[in-house]
C-alpha cells in the first residue's frame, strides 16, 4: 500500500473574513455600544420597554459582534503541533455561540412583553420614536459593513443576521410609538417587542442548526458529499473509494481525506495536483489528503462504509 500524501492551497474559493472586517467589527462595536448607552437611557426616561428590551438586544450583540471579532482574529492564528489547524474552528463555535445568544435574548424580551401585556403602563411616544430611528441607522449601517460577506462565512452570516434582526426591531419600535402617539393603545408596545421576537427567532433558527452541525464535522451545506464522491469514483483509475470524510475546518475551510483503490498503481504528483486543484476550485475543498491503494493482495482496516 503506498501512502501518497498531498496538500494543495487554493484560497481563490474562500471568503477571507478575518482580513476585510476588522474595521467593520471595530466600527459596528463602537457604533453600537455607544447606541446601546444612550437607548437604555431613553428607556428608562420614557418608560419604554420596547426601548428596553432593544437596548438589552443590542447588548446582546455587541457581545455577539465582540465574540464574532475575536474569532475571525483567532482564525488567523498559525497552527502549532497540538492545534493542527490552528485556531480556525473558533470561527464555528463564535456562529453557535452567537446563535444561543440571540436565542436567550429573545426569551428576555418576550417575558417582560408578556408583564407588560398584564399590566400596561404609559409610554413617551414621540422620544421612543426618535431613539428607535437612530436605532434603524446605527444597525442599517453595521449589517451594511458586513454584507458581502454573508454567503462566503457562517461567522460574518452571524454578524449580519444580527444586525439586520435589529434594524427590523428598531424599525418596529418606530412604528409602534406611531401608534401609541395616535391611539393611546398602550398594549402596541409590549406586541411590538414579541413580533420582534419572532422575527429574531426566525432568524437565527438556520443559524443555530449550521452551526451546530458544523461543530460536529458535518459536511457543510453548500457541498453535496455525494456529487465529490462520484467525482473522485470518476476519475482515470480509480476502481473503488472509501473511508472518504469531508469537514469544515472553520466556517469558510473545508477538509477532505479519501482512500482511492487504483490497481493500475500510483499515478504520480501530477494526478493528485490535478484532483486536488479540481476539488478547490469544483468544491471550494481547499484541504485534500487522498491515499492511493492499489488492493490487489491485502483489503484497507477502513474500507467497509460503517467503520470511521
Amino acid at each position: 500500500m503506498s501512502d501518497h500524501h498531498h496538500h494543495h492551497h487554493n484560497h481563490a474559493g474562500h471568503a477571507h473574513a478575518p482580513a476585510t472586517f476588522g474595521r467593520a467589527f471595530a466600527i459596528g462595536i463602537g457604533l453600537n455600544a455607544a447606541f446601546v448607552l444612550v437607548e437604555a437611557g431613553y428607556g428608562f426616561v420614557s418608560n419604554s420597554t420596547a426601548l428596553l428590551a432593544d437596548a438589552g438586544h443590542n447588548l446582546s450583540d455587541v457581545l455577539g459582534l465582540v465574540v464574532a471579532w475575536i474569532a475571525a482574529e483567532l482564525s488567523k492564528r498559525p497552527p502549532t503541533p497540538r492545534l493542527t489547524y490552528g485556531l480556525r474552528n473558533t470561527s464555528i463555535l463564535a456562529a453557535l455561540l452567537n446563535a444561543v445568544l440571540l436565542l436567550i435574548a429573545a426569551g428576555a424580551i418576550i417575558l417582560e412583553a408578556i408583564q407588560r401585556l398584564l399590566h400596561p403602563e404609559p409610554v413617551a411616544g414621540m422620544t421612543v420614536i426618535v431613539v428607535a430611528a437612530i436605532g434603524i441607522a446605527v444597525n442599517g449601517v453595521t449589517a451594511w459593513l458586513f454584507a458581502s460577506g454573508r454567503d462566503g462565512d457562517l461567522n460574518i452570516r452571524g454578524a449580519y443576521l444580527h444586525m439586520a434582526a435589529d434594524a427590523a426591531v428598531s424599525a418596529g419600535v418606530v412604528a409602534a410609538g406611531v401608534l401609541i402617539m395616535m391611539t393611546g393603545w398602550l398594549w402596541v408596545d409590549p406586541v411590538t417587542s414579541l413580533v420582534i421576537v419572532a422575527v429574531i427567532v426566525w432568524g437565527t433558527w438556520g443559524l443555530l442548526r449550521e452551526s451546530t452541525a458544523m461543530s460536529m464535522a458535518a459536511v457543510p451545506s453548500t457541498i453535496d458529499p455525494a456529487t465529490v464522491r462520484s467525482y473522485l469514483a470518476s476519475l482515470p483509475g480509480v476502481v473503488s473509494i472509501h473511508d472518504l470524510h469531508i469537514w469544515p475546518m472553520s466556517t469558510t475551510e473545508t477538509a477532505l481525506t479519501a482512500h482511492l483503490v487504483m490497481p493500475t498503481g500510483n499515478p504520480g504528483d501530477a494526478f493528485l495536483i490535478e484532483t486536488c486543484r479540481r476539488l478547490s476550485r469544483d468544491f471550494k475543498i481547499g484541504h485534500a489528503t487522498l491515499q492511493i491503494e492499489n488492493a490487489t493482495t491485502a483489503h484497507c482496516a477502513l474500507e467497509p462504509d460503517h467503520v470511521v
